[in-house]
């Protein structure tokens, strides 16, 4: 699963030496003191009981989220595993206690401890101790889990066994965020790995500290989770009017218009609606007229990040930054909002999208300073063009994208012969694009038309979940559609989206394959910003310049959650500012 990052960074926020609290927050006094009730967006009332189910896509193989192996179940680190502490989700990053009731910097914040909640438990009725953390971090650092740990907590040198319920984490340097970074680590009980090595644990039920645990399932096709009767943390602030819900299942289904017709069907009860079309023109019906599936759009205030079809620059095909921009041209994004989106979406334009962090205009000021310092190593564009993602909004526009990217593929080298462009070698421009969603096709099929007038022949395919999976985290295809999630304040997370370092390692987010020495300076100017101020600077410079590598095709974003839901459940009046709508029902939801 992936961290979730909704933090801006200050590196000295806490008091002197001694200090230890059950929240945190960097650079503001968190919203609720520290004996709040419960958080503002639930409802502590909430009335216990009932069943939700939700869609699956695809299939699952795993029951251990933390490996590059299978594929995991829906739900398992939200419902099953639960970290140190808690982070509210209408703050810009505040944590609370949970598994932890509090937290302390060292004074030279080079190591964090956490002292543990003397209630916590996890399933199977053992005490949660410090020992049972410095297992999960070890192992969860170990070659046996994702690759993503070791870089995301290569600061993190060791975690150090102090007391019974005292736990210490060493840092390799001072890192404005890694004493919260860890403190959202999910912990597991070491009993669930018994003898096996964790890398072959995927069909073992896990024991976690969680609200629920796994009641039954059929591999692959359903899931079905039980609330914890024990659950330790019922009552926690943290947790006050959470997980109602008795039961929660997943049901798997591999065709969106299968799913579709199974929640009119009433097979399900819930569902995020990502595909426009279906969202303005299939979810109508009788149980949408008589009210009994409702149709809504929430408002979020998330960033939107960017989502894109992306170059596997690895590809000797797409090494020239140039070919990558020809490519950009001849995508109809105005047209396809218009004619397949209904108009309901805003394109991205930058790595924030929607954010005070997107770059805009020519860099100046601090940030030109900044950017100086690489000026040697940067195209020219960056600081004399206002870079655009390319605009078919106005009478022949296509044409003159088109004719631009011809240009641009004739300076790299590409000429069209007998109809298909090639090299001076008689290299023919080929490549394919795999789906993991059918409904991609149809966007697909007018852009590879367009690239076909260039002489470029697309294939693209939508394959199963297991084999896109595989294949993405072997970086084993030549285009793919990707998103990368931001938050309100970039950190360490960008290593995996961007370093060099990443771009070799199989499973990480840098699937675009950057290896750029100004986005690796950049990445810390980003991660070791000192204020506010430094941390939008810097990360105005580092989106300028992944923008200008034209790295991928932006595609779009919307500012709501569009669901439907079948009309006998009930949530709080108020919304959290910051959230997925999928995991906020879950959490907050309750039956009638």
């Amino acid at each position: 699963m992936p961290l979730r990052y909704l933090v801006w960074l200050l590196l000295f926020f806490l008091p002197a030496p001694g200090y230890a609290s059950s929240s945190i927050a960097l650079g503001y006094t968190p919203k609720y003191a520290t004996h709040f009730k419960h958080f503002d967006y639930v409802n502590p009332n909430a009335p216990k009981g009932g069943t939700i189910t939700m869609p699956g896509f695809g299939n699952y193989d795993s029951f251990n989220p933390f490996t590059l192996k299978g594929v995991p179940a829906a739900g398992l680190t939200q419902l099953v595993f639960e970290s140190l502490m808690v982070q509210s989700q209408d703050e810009a990053y505040s944590l609370y206690a949970n598994l932890a009731d509090d937290i302390q910097l060292a004074p030279n914040k080079l190591s964090v401890t956490f002292h543990l909640d003397p209630r916590a438990r996890f399933s199977n009725g053992d005490p949660v101790l410090a020992k049972d953390v410095k297992f999960t971090f070890d192992t969860l650092k170990s070659d046996k889990a994702h690759p993503r740990y070791r870089l995301y907590w290569r600061d993190i040198t060791r975690a150090v066994v102090v007391s019974k319920r005292t736990i210490r984490f060493d840092f390799a340097r001072v890192n404005p965020e890694l004493h919260l970074i860890i403190a959202q680590m999910q912990v597991f009980s070491p009993k669930w790995l018994g003898s096996t090595s964790f890398d072959k644990l995927d069909r073992t039920l896990p024991i976690g500290t969680g609200p629920y645990t796994v009641e039954k399932y059929q591999l692959g096709k359903d899931i079905v989770y039980k609330r914890n009767p024990n659950y330790w943390a019922r009552n926690l602030p943290s947790q006050k009017g959470m997980y109602n819900f008795d039961h929660i299942v997943f049901k798997y289904y591999r065709d969106f218009t299968v799913m579709l017709e199974a929640l009119k069907a009433g097979e399900y009860d819930f569902i995020a609606v990502n595909n426009s079309k279906q969202w303005a023109r299939d979810y109508v019906g009788p149980q949408f007229d008589d009210g009994r599936i409702i149709k809504k759009e929430i408002h979020h205030k998330n960033n939107a990040g960017m989502q894109g079809f992306i170059f596997n620059i690895r590809r000797e095909l797409f090494k020239d930054r140039r070919v990558r921009r020809a490519i950009s041209l001849a995508f109809d994004f105005d047209w396809s909002n218009k004619k397949l989106f209904y108009n309901q979406y805003t394109r991205c334009d930058s790595y924030f999208s929607n954010s005070e962090l997107a770059s805009s205009g020519l860099p100046k000021g601090d940030e030109l300073k900044l950017l100086n310092q690489y000026r040697d190593q940067l195209p020219a564009d960056v600081f004399t063009q206002v870079w655009h993602p390319p605009r078919t909004n106005y009478p022949g526009a296509l044409r003159k994208n088109l004719i631009k990217a011809q240009k641009l593929l004739n300076e790299a080298g590409w000429r069209v012969r007998d109809g298909v462009l090639q090299n001076a070698n008689g290299k023919k421009f080929e490549f394919s694009v795999m789906l993991v969603q059918k409904g991609f096709e149809r966007i697909l099929a007018p852009f590879a038309y367009n690239l076909r007038k260039l002489g470029i022949i697309v294939h693209y395919r939508t394959v199963d979940v297991s084999l896109y999976e595989q294949r993405v985290r072997n970086f084993k295809f030549d285009m793919v559609v990707a998103s990368f999630g931001e938050s309100q304040s970039p950190g360490n997370e960008q290593f995996d989206y961007w370093s060099s370092r990443a771009a070799d390692q199989k499973g990480s987010q840098n699937l675009i394959g950057i290896k750029n020495p100004v986005v690796d300076a950049l990445i810390n100017k980003v991660v070791f910003a000192r204020n506010r101020k430094s941390l939008i600077i810097a990360t105005h410079a580092l989106d300028r310049v992944l923008l200008h590598g034209e790295y991928l095709i932006p595609n779009w974003y919307i500012a709501t959650h569009r669901i439907a839901y079948w009309n006998k459940f009930s949530y709080p009046k108020k919304l959290p500012l910051y959230y997925q709508a999928e995991s906020w029902a879950l959490a907050t939801w309750w039956k009638k």
